[in-house]
């Protein structure tokens, strides 16, 4: 498997492949359908967003909470299709990698590629062992969305594969 830092930049995905396994390490922020909506509504509205999505991947996903000394409760991917009404706005604000599970539409798809993003996928009903990769977890931005506020989190070898590019 081939190991990749993030953030991520262009010359990193102009090297990846279609079907191409890899292991994430770094930063990656979290979000899912209301948060996306807000994200967008912002933009759409001229106000400022709360956390800067240029250069940044989202990971699709609501993780539930943490028990004991974990870092973060179980946090497997959700559907990505739901984003899709708000993904070509965000890649035109700068956000260049998505991670989740499913298919895309085709305006996301065309979306992702003119934009020279990636999207990955990982593995759907696997949240315990995809939360034993996350190092790190905070909430920036949406506190009241609960488990769908936007979290900034650190990953080493989280799992994924190369869909969309």
């Amino acid at each position: 498997m081939k190991k990749i830092h993030l953030p991520l930049n262009k010359k990193t995905i102009k090297s990846l492949k279609v079907g191409e396994r890899v292991l994430l390490s770094g930063r990656l922020l979290t979000a899912r359908d209301a948060a996306h909506k807000r994200l967008v509504d912002a933009l759409k509205n001229g106000k400022r967003l709360p956390i800067s999505i240029k250069g940044e991947a989202i990971y699709y996903t609501g993780p539930t909470p943490a028990k004991g000394k974990e870092v973060i409760g179980s946090c497997g991917p959700t559907t990505s299709s739901r984003m899709d009404p708000f993904t070509p706005v965000l890649l035109r604000h700068g956000l260049i990698a998505m991670i989740g599970k499913g298919e895309r539409s085709k305006e996301a798809t065309a979306s992702i590629k003119k934009h020279g993003a990636v999207y990955f996928v990982t593995i759907g009903g696997a949240g315990v062992y995809l939360s034993e990769r996350v190092k790190k977890n905070k909430i920036v931005a949406y506190s009241d969305l609960e488990t769908e506020a936007i979290r900034e989190l650190i990953v080493e070898d989280f799992p994924a594969v190369v869909s969309i590019i």
